[in-house]
């Protein structure tokens, strides 16, 4: 057998870069059998596993620095809600992919994601001028200092052409219940939550600094984002950087609106059987869970399908940590086990609240050629028909 050799340098660098509690894992070997890369086959199930690459970085040795083990975690956030000692697993994870990223080593397909958020302001490869082009044909106010709340678009939602159909969904459900808002538009720029868990802190620092100058800026008290991993990050993380605002995930905000009588859903929609998959960063991370069930509830007709793996015990989509650029053999993705999960159900449709999720949603919905029979929507898309 090889020696292994022990770095305290390393371990002590690994530590200085946010892997704070890091020592405290007892190797209980729980966070291994809760995560859901033990629920597929194939190389990347093979070679990671939390627990191992914890004690490698625990003790400074070489191996957690493998592309397929260091960048393999979705970030779910499922073992950290179960770990006995409270261990911050992500961070970890961060700080383990920072002390490598940090030294300019990053792995091919995440350069060109990396490269675009630096000189763009988003990882889309989206130049900054197109940031607004999902408005054409909408009329979508300008944030202003009489304006209540100012709308944050996820960068997903608006260069993807898919996903732009979510921001224009919920500009007509804001408009339908009265709210006051408005966008800022170019000069916005990525929350950076993903930058940040691939272990880029420099550019995490670069893009929220430009934000909350930006936001301050322009008189931003309130913000409603359309994305689970804006609102974390608003929430989590730009307030130790000077960023405090009220911060409100879109369906807290139309449910709310429901309940006071402002927003009304009167219209059936054609699929009824409609199954909701918990995104990991409103439920696991956000504790958002019953606000886009009561929102479902109220559409005339809709019968709501609970999955077996729902609310904290929800199965990931696999879309976190970066994972949304990797490539996974089909057959290895977790969205496929969602998509079998909403089937067994007799689900027409499955319906979720995070514009990551129903991109990963959709990619394994076609790859078990499930697209006939079950349609992949997000929840904003079948508010905005039930008006």
């Amino acid at each position: 057998m090889e020696p292994k050799y022990v770095s305290r340098e390393m371990r002590d660098y690994i530590i200085e870069m946010g892997a704070e509690t890091i020592t405290w894992c007892m190797q209980c070997g729980l966070c291994t059998a809760l995560c859901p890369w033990r629920l597929v086959p194939g190389e990347t199930s093979e070679k990671f596993s939390i627990r191992h690459m914890l004690r490698l970085g625990q003790m400074g040795m070489e191996g957690f620095e493998d592309e397929t083990v260091l960048f393999a975690c979705s970030t779910c956030g499922m073992c950290v809600k179960n770990c006995p000692r409270g261990v911050k697993i992500i961070d970890n994870v961060r700080a383990m992919r920072a002390s490598i990223v940090g030294g300019g080593v990053v792995p091919a397909n995440l350069r060109p994601i990396l490269g675009s958020a630096h000189a763009n302001g988003n990882p889309w490869a989206g130049p900054r001028e197109k940031r607004t082009a999902w408005q054409e044909g909408l009329d979508v106010p300008k944030f202003g200092p009489d304006t209540e709340y100012f709308l944050f678009v996820c960068c997903h939602s608006c260069y993807d052409p898919r996903s732009t159909k979510i921001a224009k969904s919920i500009v007509k459900l804001l408009k339908a219940a009265g709210v006051s808002f408005g966008v800022i538009g170019e000069e916005e720029s990525c929350c950076g939550e993903s930058m940040r868990k691939l272990g880029d802190e420099e550019l995490f620092q670069k893009l929220a600094q430009s934000n909350i100058e930006l936001f301050n800026q322009k008189g931003v008290k309130k913000i409603i984002t359309t994305s689970p991993h804006c609102y974390w990050t608003f929430t989590q993380e730009y307030p130790a950087l000077g960023g405090e605002w009220e911060v409100i995930h879109y369906t807290q905000l139309l449910a709310k609106l429901l309940e006071e009588g402002k927003l009304k859903f009167s219209k059936e929609v054609p699929k009824k059987k409609i199954a909701y998959h918990d995104p990991c960063y409103l439920g696991r991370h956000s504790n958002i869970y019953n606000d886009p069930r009561k929102l479902l509830a109220s559409v005339p007709g809709v019968e709501l399908i609970e999955l077996d793996r729902a609310r904290e015990l929800s199965l990931c989509c696999a879309g976190g940590g970066g994972r949304i650029w990797a490539e996974v053999p089909m057959g290895e993705r977790f969205g496929e086990l969602r998509i079998i999960d909403a089937s067994e159900k007799n689900a027409e449709m499955l319906t979720t609240a995070c514009p990551y999720c129903m991109n990963m949603l959709t990619d394994a919905c076609t790859s078990l050629n499930k697209q006939e029979s079950l349609e992949i929507t997000e929840l904003s898309e079948v508010l905005a028909e039930a008006l």
